[in-house]
């Protein structure tokens, strides 16, 4: 950053450390702008998909056909389970492309790999699940849309939670000296 050469010769451990934030902030906004588009996304793929086998005849008669066959679902509620699945993955390949290309471009190498994109889906495979049955749940009762923003609120709720208790959780301080060891 050109902002800080002049501080760069008088105090070059303070502007690495700013210029570290910076860029971890610059990270942090792009990936909660590709977080919004991409909740975009799976509501819009999923009221497309959910209006498709609502309306279509023939997709009517698959998803009956496969509920009676399962026994283990109702025609609607697999309708609303094949569409939220659908409109996940679309999201997810999206995001993962999208945080490649951009947010973690120096890490990835904008370089896509299926066992990279196994990984970032497997991370968010709990939040889809969260997602799924809380739509599943409150359609039962409220309308699909409500539905669907309740499912979208839980599963964001779930997977800052992993994030924050799983995979980025607060390592245990070496030395005994963190704030529990007071």
């Amino acid at each position: 950053m050109k902002v800080l050469d002049p501080f760069r010769v008088r105090a070059p451990r303070v502007v690495a450390v700013v210029e570290e934030r910076f860029i971890l902030l610059r990270k942090a906004f792009s990936f909660a702008l590709i977080g919004l588009l991409n909740t975009a996304v799976d509501a819009m793929v999923f009221f497309v998909a959910y209006s498709h086998l609502t309306a279509s005849p023939l997709a009517l008669d698959l998803v009956t056909g496969l509920a009676d066959g399962c026994r283990c679902v109702s025609p609607d509620n697999l309708r609303l389970i094949v569409s939220n699945l659908l409109a996940w993955l679309v999201a997810v390949t999206g995001s993962y492309v999208m945080n490649s290309f951009i947010t973690f471009a120096a890490e990835s190498g904008r370089k896509l790999g299926w066992r990279r994109y196994g990984t970032f889906a497997a991370s968010s495979v709990l939040g889809a699940v969260a997602n799924t049955a809380v739509l599943v749940v409150v359609a039962q009762v409220l309308p699909v849309w409500v539905a669907k923003a309740c499912a979208i609120l839980v599963s964001f709720v779930v997977n800052v939670a992993m994030s924050h208790f799983i995979v980025v959780r607060r390592r245990p301080d070496a030395a005994g000296s963190g704030p529990a060891a007071g």
